[in-house]
């Protein structure tokens, strides 16, 4: 596993405080102890960035997010519930929520998906999962706009650790797909889910290409007409 673009100590930047504010190097992987770590992600100045820990390492992204990011999050978050619905694939979806092994890993995906007839619904409440009490999700989203490479490398091998079944990278820039399929914490590419059997990463990089000049009518119809 490539490891990439990670820096330098978290001590050069957060340790100058201003308003009880840390001031902390943002969208980048930083050196960083749990305790650390937490400090900024319960600071409520932060409240809206996303979090993420692994090996040592913290990541605070606070880039804004534009119409191509939420449009993306939009029509892949469709196909696979159309997808599952239509194959009667028990599924439960959580976008933008964090899920946490404490002293170890964190992590808070774009789009998240608990999958299988065992599934288990986390509690409803503003905590992050606990993944010591509740298993990690099936299937994982990132949307990479601006760090294809990181969310390749660093965020792969998060999830590898993290527990998830399947990794799914959408480049946001060149309107692609890269899958994985994550097996005894290594991972390896794939064009067919795994967790959805039968659903073709193909069908999903199309629909996401359909969404540049097709409107949601337009892409669930064809969709419709294709899982059917």
């Amino acid at each position: 596993m490539t490891v990439v673009d990670l820096p330098t100590n978290i001590s050069n930047s957060s340790a100058n405080l201003s308003n009880n504010i840390p001031q902390i190097i943002t969208d980048k992987w930083v050196i960083s102890n749990w305790d650390e770590f937490m400090k900024i992600a319960d600071n409520s100045h932060y409240q809206q960035a996303k979090f993420y820990y692994c090996q040592n390492y913290m990541r605070v992204e606070m880039s804004p997010v534009g119409f191509r990011h939420g449009r993306h999050n939009a029509v892949i978050s469709k196909v696979v519930s159309l997808f599952a619905t239509l194959r009667n694939i028990k599924i439960v979806e959580a976008t933008n929520t964090s899920f946490r092994k404490t002293g170890e890993l964190e992590s808070q995906p774009d789009i998240a998906f608990y999958i299988g007839n065992d599934l288990k619904f986390p509690a409803l409440n503003n905590s992050p999962i606990n993944i010591n009490e509740l298993s990690a999700p099936t299937l994982v989203i990132e949307i990479a706009a601006t760090c294809i490479n990181d969310d390749l490398g660093f965020k792969r091998l998060l999830y590898e650790r993290l527990g998830v079944k399947e990794y799914w990278v959408l480049d946001a820039n060149n309107y692609d797909i890269i899958a994985f399929e994550i097996i005894d914490r290594g991972s390896r590419k794939i064009t067919e889910s795994k967790v959805l059997p039968g659903l073709k990463i193909d069908i999903v990089k199309e629909a996401i290409q359909r969404s540049q000049n097709q409107d949601d009518g337009e892409i669930n119809r064809w969709l419709l007409n294709i899982f059917s």
